[in-house]
């Protein structure tokens, strides 16, 4: 049978898609590009905004067009809330909830249409940890690994508790062979991924924990932080990360709105004191960290008052990069509810200013690190311009010149200089060993 994928959303459904095109393919079964003609096709979906449920159908009626014939099965965050309209749309054969999501091969025997969707949607109280991993996109060299899913938290405008469920995590003892079966692979840069990382725990194992086991570990792989949550941040991550030879100088910590009025009607976990805090700590123990945060503009009761403090506050911390989300109404979702829904007029044109605001951290990042050498491991190459692209330890986005066939490790880079249309850095490998924190560096050879 050949079968495709598509995947909307978090780098942990892309994660999660990859070990369902793995399970298929090992079933003998052929993967051919979304796109193409094919038998069947699974859809990985996400809720988060309005915008996710819109691609979602777009894409189903795209696979009717060019597959009118195929299976199409819907799985993810988006059939774990709203099966039903799921099961409603024209095409849809099958609807998957989050428990099942990596038993498809199993639940699905008959790949051929249906005149009723069948559903396999079932409640998370008691859903168990189900492991993943995946390529980043193309890259033959970084690989996201799920180590934790689901979330406790209860923040007004979010729908993952209810699509993902309660927060659970991969037993301490196996990650260790999931990080050598990883470099096997020929994986350089692993990125630790899930929903609330932070809150990894297993018996009396904590986040730290892992990272601690990282250090320890006999490896030749480098591993960033996907994304933790600025409550989770101490001391002693923060000391570790300083001090790290393998854990690279990025940390990515979710801000969502520099109000402390809105944060409070967010119900988030943490006020601006202890994010500002943990930004500056960073920064002082590691000068030259990447620093990204997600934000929300939007938010139901956010003044203009309030949009301003949050703009300036952004402005006074050494942000490398934003995320910038416009605040979208979900369902069932307290925030959902909230009186002072601000015009989406508005909404449209706060995140327009803070991504320029974005765009300008972006690039005085960018311009800190000219002149320096840094660790970039090489992951695609250009043909027409003879340049490979891959990102240094501390997520700066490079490209340099050197020979098709380069071996895929890492290398010392000089950056030299910032090329503005493509938000890159230009630069030349080196020969010369340089020994530094946080990350591996090795000589070209």
């Amino acid at each position: 049978m050949r079968i495709s994928f598509h995947t909307l959303g978090c780098k942990l459904n892309y994660s999660e898609t990859s070990q369902l095109r793995d399970q298929y393919q090992k079933l003998g079964h052929d993967i051919v590009p979304f796109g193409n003609e094919t038998d069947a096709v699974i859809i990985n979906t996400c809720t988060v905004t309005e915008n996710a449920d819109t691609e979602c159908r777009k894409i189903i009626r795209k696979v009717q067009q060019h597959s009118p014939n195929a299976f199409i099965g819907v799985t993810g965050c988006y059939a774990q809330l709203k099966p039903n309209e799921i099961s409603a749309i024209p095409g849809v054969d099958a609807v998957i909830g989050t428990a099942d999501k990596l038993r498809i091969d199993s639940i699905i025997t008959d790949y051929s249409k249906r005149i009723t969707p069948e559903l396999h949607v079932d409640t998370l109280e008691e859903v168990d940890f189900s492991f993943s991993q995946s390529a980043d996109e193309d890259s033959r060299t970084r690989a996201f690994l799920k180590i934790q899913d689901g979330c406790d938290y209860s923040c007004s405008f979010c729908t993952i508790p209810l699509a993902r469920g309660k927060s659970r995590s991969i037993d301490f003892s196996l990650i260790p062979n999931r990080i050598h079966q990883l470099e096997e692979q020929g994986y350089r840069e692993i990125i630790l991924s899930g929903i609330n990382l932070g809150d990894y725990g297993y018996d009396d194992k904590s986040f730290i924990n892992v990272l601690e086991m990282i250090e320890s570990l006999d490896t030749i792989a480098r591993f960033r932080i996907g994304s933790i949550e600025p409550n989770l941040v101490n001391e002693h991550i923060l000391s570790l990360l300083a001090k790290s030879t393998k854990i690279v100088p990025h940390l990515h910590m979710p801000l969502q709105s520099g109000s402390s009025e809105v944060l409070k009607r967010m119900k988030r976990r943490y006020n601006l004191s202890k994010y500002r805090h943990n930004v500056e700590r960073c920064i002082e123990l590691i000068p030259n960290a990447c620093i990204g945060a997600d934000v929300i503009v939007g938010f139901p009761g956010e003044t203009d008052d309030n949009y301003e403090e949050t703009f300036s506050f952004i402005e006074s911390l050494p942000f490398s990069y934003l995320h910038v989300f416009t605040y979208s109404e979900r369902q069932n979702t307290p925030a959902a509810e909230y009186p002072d829904s601000v015009p989406m007029r508005v909404r449209k044109l706060r995140n327009s200013r803070i991504r320029d605001l974005s765009d300008s951290k972006r690039k005085a990042f960018y311009h800190s690190q000219l002149h320096s050498i840094h660790t970039v491991i090489p992951e695609s190459y250009d043909d027409s311009t003879g340049l490979w692209k891959g990102w240094t330890e501390n997520y700066v986005r490079v490209q340099f010149p050197a020979n098709q066939f380069l071996e895929l490790k890492p290398y010392n880079v000089h950056l030299e200089r910032f090329i503005d249309e493509s938000a890159t850095m230009y630069g030349s490998l080196i020969e010369k060993p340089v020994i530094s924190k946080g990350f591996l560096q090795l000589s070209v050879i």
